[in-house]
């Protein structure tokens, strides 16, 4: 398994220089709101992903006042360590280094390193559009399948090059026909992916969420696709017409969505914050289960902030999900750092304790 031993932060967020070690268990950093917690959290995650976890554009990761930012992290992988190294400008240019060895393309990097994270921001996955679900399926199964990557790459380029051909007025039907042919390809890899993917997720997601509210509910995860009615080659060649008079592409994958249910009832309807909360991590538990099982080795874990808005009996049953599961390296935040301090002493000794503050952090004696 992948263990972070040391990163070092420049200019990223509101992290002008940071250099810190870790504990190969468990590692706890607590603040106040805005002192930097997160922000340390999401470069550890882009180190893993070469993006952030809470947006699809790297303009929001620049400290203010700077036009570049470099992570780098120094791993223990398989009894070696290796160095990842990432620079980023404002200008678009990205490179990212393992060992000193550029990559040729940074997507190569993505599952190399495994990663979940839980964080408040997962409730966008209940109450926003399809659209942060398709990523989250995105994120999950480009680490686990790195054909599944490169068929979401070409499917999206082929897809806008489709969409300007509608909105150009004129279509050409025999260029349409090719482009359709090579999406039906790319998506049938796609949807056979998610669809696998969403069927193991459903159980294990339900089973997590048993363990941590205790049985009160029933939780199901459900894919919808327009390539559950057919192959999308016959989709796109019936709403041909409609797609040329809209100027858009109506039927895809990049329609597909997840619907999560309680008791056979949305749970952004139904659920409580509390409930929600609950499943959410749920979720991120049955994705770090999952990806645990492919790959052979236990992902990175972050939690962010995961205490907020659970009772203590949710929160004593996290804990003891996270002590009794065989989990790999562990970071966790929280603005409570009596409480954060009691909670991760009952799992275990081998633990690292850090205090944010404007951006700066601190190691603390245990």
């Amino acid at each position: 398994m992948a263990v972070l031993r040391k990163i070092v932060v420049q200019d990223f967020r509101n992290i002008s220089l940071a250099e810190l070690s870790f504990s190969s268990n468990v590692n706890c950093i607590s603040g106040g709101n805005g002192e930097g917690k997160t922000n340390l959290m999401d470069a550890i995650y882009y180190l893993s992903m070469t993006k952030s976890s809470f947006s699809s554009s790297d303009r929001y990761c620049f400290r203010h006042g700077t036009d570049s930012f470099s992570l780098s992290g120094t791993y223990r992988m398989k009894d070696i360590d290796s160095r990842f190294s990432i620079r980023v400008t404002s200008g678009g240019e990205k490179k990212l280094r393992k060992d000193e060895k550029l990559y040729g393309r940074v997507s190569d990097h993505v599952g190399e390193i495994p990663i979940v994270m839980v964080s408040p921001s997962d409730i966008a996955l209940v109450s926003d559009s399809g659209e942060d679900r398709r990523r989250f399926l995105n994120l999950v199964l480009s680490q686990m399948d790195p054909e599944y990557l490169s068929a979401m790459q070409q499917y999206n380029k082929l897809l806008a090059q489709r969409n300007q051909l509608l909105k150009n007025g004129t279509v050409d039907i025999s260029l349409l026909e090719i482009m359709d042919e090579s999406l039906s390809y790319h998506a049938d890899k796609i949807y056979a992916t998610r669809k696998a993917f969403a069927e193991k997720l459903s159980p294990v997601a339900s089973g997590y969420y048993g363990l941590l509210s205790g049985g009160r509910e029933q939780v199901r995860v459900a894919y919808r696709s327009d390539l559950s009615s057919g192959p999308l080659s016959e989709l796109l060649a019936s709403n041909r017409q409609k797609d040329a008079v809209l100027g858009f592409t109506t039927s895809g994958i990049q329609r597909d969505d997840l619907v999560f249910l309680m008791d056979g009832h949305p749970i952004k309807r139904c659920g409580s914050q509390g409930q929600q909360k609950s499943f959410l991590v749920s979720l991120k538990f049955a994705q770090y289960e999952l990806m645990k099982e492919d790959s052979g080795v236990p992902p990175i874990l972050l939690l962010d902030d995961v205490f907020d808005k659970l009772d203590m009996d949710r929160t004593a049953n996290l804990l003891s999900m996270v002590a009794g599961n065989e989990f790999g390296q562990i970071f966790i935040t929280d603005s409570n750092k009596v409480r954060l301090s009691g909670i991760v002493d009952g799992i275990t000794r081998d633990r690292a304790y850090f205090e944010a503050s404007g951006g700066n952090f601190t190691e603390a004696e245990v």
